[in-house]
């Protein structure tokens, strides 16, 4: 038997971890918290078939670390903290099941707020509040992304000044890797702006509307990284940049919707010698965490937007001290984001 250890490579001193499960619905979840120094950890709650225990965990240590890097350089006064469900969100979510969910963090009492994420929604949270009020993300207007993807498209907008210098997207090409809520919203803006689309997806009905309504062209999910491209977009799952997929890439930014884009630290200061521009993830993709958190304080929701704007405004900030201190725009921001949230 292996143990979950101290040294495990993404514990990085989180606060706490805790397993929980409740045998009537099946569920089988773990919550992280990795830091409360700003205050209580907020972060979704993903829904995945995990393929063992331990991938589950490594998810939610990489995801939950990577909460309070985005909610400190987002400017937000909370902490980083993320949960997952073991099991399949399209045959095995059930009312009671996230009901236990809040029963659960009911007993951490409000050391951890969840909302929606990967393989979760509104209306599951809406059961989670049933039994705790330690929850966001509700109601007809608790969908935060829209908020992630206009935070990406403001980001890209950045990108594209920065790397490129000009102001306008008409005539870019964008390669972009999943058409989920966040994904298909960021491609629409990026449509809206005059981008050219090339697009990749396992759901055949995301991709037919993408090409539909986008005039996306689709190439396969392995094929999305040998497309020439300005703007390579990763919209769907974590690490797809990787010494695999590093030589494989022909764009000149990468500008995407996805958490944990690198697969291991090392691979931004790659993408750097090799010319290209990272937009690094925990930046660009705050919009979603920004309203869930106005949410759940209760500010002003006209102010959402405004704040979320502010992303092309700190990674314009994070390009150019990147290129000042000849540093990867990786390591940038995580120095920004330390700044503000270590002691």
């Amino acid at each position: 038997m292996t143990a979950f250890i101290f040294n495990e490579l993404n514990f990085d001193n989180h606060e706490q971890v805790v397993f929980v499960s409740e045998a009537k619905s099946g569920l089988k979840g773990i919550i992280a918290v990795h830091n409360t120094n700003l205050g209580p950890a907020m972060g979704g709650c993903r829904m995945w078939n995990y393929a063992s225990e331990a991938h589950a965990i490594n998810d939610v240590l990489r995801l939950s670390r990577g909460m309070t890097y985005k909610n400190a350089v987002a400017g937000l006064p909370i902490g980083g903290g993320k949960s997952v469900i073991i099991g399949n969100p399209k045959t095995d979510k059930t009312p009671a099941l996230f009901e236990a969910l809040g029963e659960a963090l009911e007993r951490l009492a409000g050391r951890y707020i969840t909302a929606e994420d990967v393989g979760t929604s509104p209306a599951d949270m809406a059961y989670v509040a049933t039994k705790t009020g330690y929850v966001a993300g509700l109601g007809d207007s608790g969908d935060p992304s829209p908020f992630t993807a206009l935070g990406c498209f403001v980001g890209a907008q950045a990108a594209v000044k920065h790397q490129l210098k000009r102001d306008s997207m008409e005539g870019l090409v964008v390669a972009l890797q999943g058409l989920g809520h966040v994904g298909y919203d960021y491609a629409r803006r990026l449509h809206a702006a005059g981008a050219k689309l090339i697009v990749a997806d396992i759901d055949e009905a995301a991709l037919e509307r993408a090409r539909t309504e986008l005039g996306a062209e689709i190439v396969s999910t392995s094929a999305i990284y040998d497309v020439q491209a300005d703007i390579y977009a990763p919209c769907a799952l974590g690490a797809t940049l990787n010494p695999d997929t590093l030589d494989r890439l022909k764009v000149k930014i990468v500008a995407g919707a996805a958490n944990n884009q690198l697969a291991t630290a090392d691979v931004g200061d790659l993408l750097r010698q090799k010319g290209v521009l990272y937009a690094p993830d925990f930046v660009i993709n705050a919009g979603g965490i920004i309203k869930v958190c106005y949410e759940y304080l209760n500010k002003p929701q006209a102010d959402v937007e405004a704040h979320v704007r502010e992303i092309g405004d700190t990674l314009a900030e994070v390009f150019t001290r990147a290129d000042r201190e000849g540093r990867s725009t990786s390591v940038v921001a995580d120095e920004v984001a330390e700044a503000r949230f270590k002691r």
